[in-house]
């Protein structure tokens, strides 16, 4: 009977299911948030280049809908947070992404461009905070995607359009707010899944969920 209690308390400690372990960092979540803030960093990188041409075409149609260019800016919170699952992740996967982007180098300057980083991990932190860290499903990722988006559409109105009229005001953060829910939530949720089910997550509860479903 000792024995069997023993082994359970063991598996729930491994499992991030027992107590205060769920919330608990192991070094395998520091490792992996930052393995992937590193490589959403390069894309941040990319995607600083490559959103000029896009960005040229949709600006003169409607002033403000360069917001449905915001979504690869802001996938790394929310995918960080799908496989990781602890308070913290959001944060820490957004503004490394952005660190990195940021000592690579870019037009918005380095200290703007992490700040930028908090504030849209902030917003998708915020939204996996509502649910206690306990729901990690399509709808919550969305929300956490549209989290970030309305959070770094405030802030980039604040410091990038001071003055802005209404109408661009509200198709701005109509379209970022699209474009994290699409990009940074939904396509996010889709490629965690994808990722667990290779079996590179099995140390993580959404690496045992894809096996379950096997």
């Amino acid at each position: 009977m000792h024995t069997h209690t023993s082994t359970s308390s063991s598996v729930a400690s491994t499992n991030g299911t027992g107590g205060g372990h769920r919330f608990r960092w192991r070094v395998i979540d520091i490792v992996i948030a930052s393995v992937l803030g590193v490589a959403a960093g390069l894309v941040f990188l990319l995607w600083n280049i490559a959103y000029l041409g896009p960005s040229n075409l949709l600006s003169p149609l409607l002033p403000g809908l360069q917001g449905l260019l915001d979504g690869p800016w802001l996938f790394a919170g929310v995918l960080g947070a799908l496989i990781i699952r602890k308070p913290g992740a959001a944060l820490y996967t957004e503004t490394l992404a952005a660190v990195v982007s940021a000592l690579v180098g870019n037009t918005w300057g380095g200290f703007l461009t992490i700040e930028a980083g908090l504030v849209q991990g902030l917003g998708a932190e915020l939204i996996f905070l509502l649910f206690f860290y306990r729901r990690w499903s399509l709808p919550v990722a969305v929300l956490a995607g549209m989290g970030a988006a309305l959070a770094g559409g405030i802030n980039n109105l604040i410091l990038w359009y001071p003055g802005s009229g209404g109408l661009f005001i509200t198709v701005y953060i109509a379209s970022t707010l699209v474009s994290g829910a699409l990009i940074a939530g939904a396509l996010s949720w889709v490629l965690a899944r994808g990722l667990a089910a290779t079996g590179a997550l099995d140390r993580f509860a959404i690496g045992r969920e894809a096996r379950a479903r096997v």
